[in-house]
C-alpha cells in the first residue's frame, strides 16, 4: 500500500510536465487523481489508470474562470465523493521586457498562473473543512525570490502564490488542513527541452549540485507534503532547486 492509498487528489495542469508527473507520482502512491487540463485527456487518464490500479480520470477545466472552476469542481468532488489533495500547477508564460509587455500578457499570466490558486482552492475549502483534514499544495517558482528580467508578470504571479500560500495557512490550520508551496529551480520539460545543448551546460553549470531538475524531483516533494508524514508542516516554502536559492 502507498502513503496516499484511499486519498481523492486534484491536480490542475496536469496533462505534460511537472504536472503530470505530479499526478503520476500520486497515483502511484495510491491515490485516485483528476488530471484537470485545457482539454479532457482520456487516453492519458485511462492508461495512468491501467498502468497504476488507481482511478484517474481527466477533465477539461480553464482554472482562470470563476463559474467554470465551481462547476467542474462540484463534478469532480461528486465522482470521487470528496477530495482530501489540491495541487495547483497550472500555469503559462508570456515573457518580455516591461516596457513592451501587453496589458493582455500580463493579465493572462496573473489570471491563470494566481488567480487559478484563488479560485481552485476556494472551490475544495468548504469539502476540506467539513473534513477537518486536507492537503493543498501551491506550485510557485525560484523566479518569485530573486525575480528574472523579462518574466515581470510571471515572477509577480509565483510571489502572489507565496502570499497566498501563507495567508491560507493561517485560515485553515484550526480545521486541520495544511497549505505549502514548492519553488522549483530549473526543471527539465517541454520548454527546456527546446533549448540547445550549450545554453542547458550553461545553466547546469550554476546549479550546485550540477544538473538540471527533473519533473520527478518537484513530484517526489509534492507527495511526500501530501502525505500524513507532512501533517506538521504548514505555511512553508519549499525549494526543489539543487540548491540555486541556498
Amino acid at each position: 500500500m502507498g502513503k496516499l492509498t484511499g486519498k481523492k487528489a486534484i491536480v490542475t495542469g496536469a496533462s505534460r510536465g511537472i504536472g503530470l508527473a505530479i499526478a503520476t507520482k500520486l497515483a502511484s502512491e495510491g491515490a485516485d487523481v483528476a488530471i484537470l487540463s485545457t482539454s479532457v485527456k482520456e487516453d492519458l487518464a485511462a492508461k495512468l489508470s491501467a498502468e497504476l490500479g488507481v482511478q484517474v480520470k481527466s477533465y477539461a477545466c480553464n482554472v482562470a474562470d470563476s463559474e467554470t472552476v465551481q462547476n467542474v469542481f462540484k463534478q469532480i468532488i461528486a465522482d470521487m465523493g470528496t477530495v482530501d489533495i489540491l495541487v495547483n500547477n497550472a500555469g503559462i508564460t508570456r515573457d518580455g521586457l516591461l516596457m513592451r509587455m501587453k496589458d493582455e500578457d500580463f493579465d493572462a499570466v496573473i489570471a491563470t498562473n494566481l488567480r487559478s490558486v484563488f479560485l481552485c482552492t476556494r472551490a475544495v475549502a468548504r469539502t476540506m473543512m467539513g473534513k477537518r483534514t486536507g492537503r493543498i499544495i501551491n506550485i510557485s517558482s525560484i523566479n518569485a525570490l530573486h525575480g528574472q528580467a523579462g518574466q515581470a508578470n510571471y515572477a509577480a504571479a509565483k510571489a502572489g502564490i507565496i502570499g497566498m500560500t501563507r495567508s491560507n495557512a493561517m485560515e485553515f490550520a484550526s480545521r486541520g488542513i495544511t497549505v505549502n508551496a514548492i519553488a522549483p529551480g530549473f526543471i527539465g520539460t517541454d520548454m527546456t527541452a527546446a533549448m540547445d545543448e550549450a545554453t542547458k551546460e550553461k545553466y547546469a553549470a550554476q546549479i550546485p549540485l550540477g544538473r538540471i531538475g527533473k519533473p520527478e524531483d518537484i513530484a517526489n516533494a509534492a507527495a511526500f507534503l501530501a502525505s500524513d508524514d507532512a501533517c506538521y508542516i504548514t505555511g512553508q516554502i519549499l525549494g526543489v532547486d539543487g540548491g540555486l536559492n541556498a
